[in-house]
Parts: structure tokens; sequence; C-alpha cells
């Protein structure tokens, strides 16, 4: 017998239809990812539909900016997360990094390092700046040639610095610094409540080797370690003490610092413009990114319960230990999640929109999509309660990191790309 054989222009055209496809594969896993060249077009974009069209504006030239916020001039500070901190003065980004930022574990690739930035409410007086970042530990053993979640571990800080507009932070200093050691990834955000005081995030998704998973240090059962910062939102003064009246400052065995446990990776937060209420995003596992309200005292459940299962698909922590203790998503004593998503949006940052340049959306809630390349349209009823999703911009296929409503009533957006930049979200016409 013989075998057959496909014409010669079929087999070309079958390679080729090939390579497209292992290409367009390529630059969409890049995408995902926030690797590779630059794909964002330089011109504005015009996207969204219907009445609710609107331009992106690109600042190019950053390295994963992880963070941003408005300085009373307008302009607005960019943290990256290999540790810059830069600056944007009437739309143009200046190509120094300002000076004086101290030295942050920026981790494979330079993906862990500087996480948040945040002006003081009364910048205009004091000139602090403030920042949370992944200090690398100095004494820290690591075994020769260990690397990702085997290799340097780090703690999370708060610092500060002042800032004059110019070239250089002064005054920098360490405020507050967790014993939320960890090897593997490990977030930190902050945001300024109406009455001053500092909520800080620290993250513990992942469990160590004891635990079954591949942290060399740190494990997410932290997060119900009430003697740990781990996996908490802390409650700070401006200085980085405890307020004399957090929930568990009297509590036996209790770090003083916090306010509510038991989160596994909080990506963003903010006040609610309306409720004062703290909101919180975070990664799930496979599965189950949540929204919670944040309250007093709370616990929110990782990784005893969550809506996600284990990476490798089971219910429960399986194989690998990415997963929660239990496959019941509701456990005794532990809150519920506003919403969620599944299959998961990876969110970064997030903002309720109260401006008048965009009236269709006063009231939504807007959150970054990294693995999806979505800004993420959330619309609530009369009751608060969330009742339509809209996916935004998923044509230009970026990560979106933060996002924040600026001082002009437009939307600020950074993307998670080392070809990074900072979207200016305008209406048209």
């Amino acid at each position: 017998m013989t075998s057959a054989r496909l014409p010669k222009r079929f087999s070309l055209g079958f390679v080729v239809l090939t390579m497209c496809l292992f290409i367009a594969i390529s630059n969409a896993q890049q995408g995902r990812r926030g690797v590779g060249p630059d794909t964002l077009p330089d011109e504005p974009q015009i996207s969204g539909f219907g009445d609710q069209r609107f331009r992106v504006v690109p600042i190019k030239g950053l390295f994963r900016p992880s963070a941003l916020d408005f300085l009373p001039n307008g302009d607005i500070l960019v943290a990256e997360r290999s540790g810059g901190l830069r600056v944007i003065r009437d739309g143009v980004l200046d190509p120094q990094p300002i000076e004086g930022m101290p030295e942050v574990h920026a981790g494979y690739g330079g993906r862990w390092g500087l996480w948040d930035v945040a002006v003081h409410p009364q910048f205009a007086e004091n000139q602090l700046v403030y920042f949370t970042y992944l200090k690398p530990d100095a004494d820290d053993e690591v075994p020769a040639g260990a690397t990702g979640a085997q290799g340097l571990s780090g703690t999370q800080v708060l610092g500060r610095g002042r800032y004059d507009g110019g070239s250089t932070l002064t005054d920098v200093e360490d405020i507050f610094v967790s014993d939320a050691r960890a090897s593997g990834f490990s977030v930190a955000r902050l945001v300024f409540a109406p009455d001053g005081k500092i909520f800080m995030s620290i993250g513990m998704p992942l469990r160590d080797e004891a635990h079954g998973g591949g942290n060399r240090v740190g494990t997410a059962e932290q997060a119900q370690d009430p003697a740990s910062h781990a996996g908490k939102i802390l409650r700070l003064n401006d200085d980085g003490t405890a307020p004399s009246d957090n929930p568990f400052v009297d509590e036996p065995g209790y770090r003083p610092e916090i306010f509510a446990m038991g989160f596994r990776d909080p990506l963003g937060m903010l006040i609610h413009p309306e409720t004062g209420e703290l909101w919180e995003v975070e990664h799930g596992p496979q599965g189950g990114d949540e929204v919670n309200i944040v309250r007093p005292g709370g616990n929110y459940g990782w990784p005893v319960v969550s809506y996600g299962r284990a990476y490798t698909g089971e219910e429960t922590a399986g194989t690998g230990g990415t997963g929660p203790e239990l496959a019941d998503p509701c456990a005794p004593g532990m809150e519920q999640p506003l919403l969620y998503w599944y299959p998961v949006v990876s969110p970064g940052g997030m903002a309720i929109y109260t401006g008048d340049r965009f009236p269709f959306w006063r009231g939504s809630l807007f959150v970054g999509g990294m693995s999806t390349t979505q800004l993420h349209r959330v619309i609530f009823n009369n009751r608060g309660l969330p009742i339509r999703h809209q996916e935004l911009m998923v044509e230009l296929n970026q990560r979106i990191r933060d996002v924040k409503q600026g001082p002009d009533g437009l939307l600020y957006l950074t993307t998670d790309h080392e070809a990074g930049a900072v979207l200016r979200i305008e209406p048209v016409g």
C-alpha cells in the first residue's frame, strides 16, 4: 500500500495557517502575561459602543506600572513594579525616575517589588507620599540556584517620603514593617480613609512546602493566624502605628494593626464615595475572584473557603496546595463576598465613578482585568446590588492593573506590561 499525500498547495496552505495560528496564540499569551513587544497603538483609540464610546489616550514609557495617584497640581505619580517612582506632568512622562526610593525585591522579571503609591490627604501642607513595597530580606539564607517561590524572601513594608515636585524624594523611611515574609507572590496595597487613617492590605495566596505548596517562606494558612500580618487588611495611623480603636487592639494573641482577616491576594481597595465603607477586590485561586465589603473584625475565609478551586481542578487544596480547605464555599463565622467571578477576570485596582464627564457611568464600579485584558464595569441597582456586567477595551489586549478616577473626572488606568502605559479615558467629541 502507498501512503496518501496531500496536494502541495494544500500542504503549504496548512503550514502557513498553522504558523499564523501559532503566532496569534503566542501574541495572546504575551498579552495575558504582559511580556514581549509593545502591542498598544501610539495614537488614541476609540473604544466602547453606541452612546458609551470613549477615547483611550496612551502615555507610554513605563515598566509594569502597578499604581498611580494624583498630586494637587494635577501631576500623576506612577509606581513601577521594578521599583521606579515616575511622574507625569501635563500628560508627558518624565523620562527620569524620581530619585531616593529604597531598594525593592523586584522578584523574577521585575514582577514583584513596588506595589502602590498614595498621596497624603494633606499633601499641600506636609508633601508626604506613601508607598508599599516588598523589602528584600538581607539575612535570608537562600539555597544555591533557588529562584521564584524558592528564592529570596521579602517583607511587605509601608514607606513614605517628602516630594517637592522635583526629581528627588527626601526623608524616606519605613514607617511600618510587617512580619509577612514570603518567597512567593505577595501584594500590598493602601488607601487613605476620610479620617486620615491608612488601610493596608497584605496578601498571602500560596502555601509553603509543609502545607503542600511551593513557597519556601510564607504560607496561606497565615491568613487565619491572628499573630501574623499576612492575609490581612491592616488599619494604621499615618505614622505607621496602630490606632487605639482597632477591633483587636485588646485581644490577646492578635496583632493590633489587624482590621480584618482571611484575604488571599488583594489587588485593589477603595473607600465607597457614598457609604464610606472599605471595599476590596482580590484574586481567587482557579476561579472565585471576589469583591468584599470589609467590616472591622470580619473574617473573609481564605484559605478555608473560596468560590474557586485548586489550579489542578480539584475542589479543595489538592495537588500543589492551591485550593481552599473546604469544598463548600461557606463556613460559620466567615463573610460572603459582595460578588465573585467564575471564570476569573484576574482583577487589578478598582474605582467607583462619581464624575460628570461620563454621566452614564456614574455609580458604576470599574475593575481592571488582567488575564481577560479588559476594563470590567459592574452596574448596580438602587439597592446597591450588582445586576449587570460590561467588558470594555478587550480589543486593545492590555492587562489593566490600576484604576483611578482623576480630579478632572476622567478615568486613568495602568497596564501591567513590560512595555507599560498609563491610559487616560476621555469622552468622545
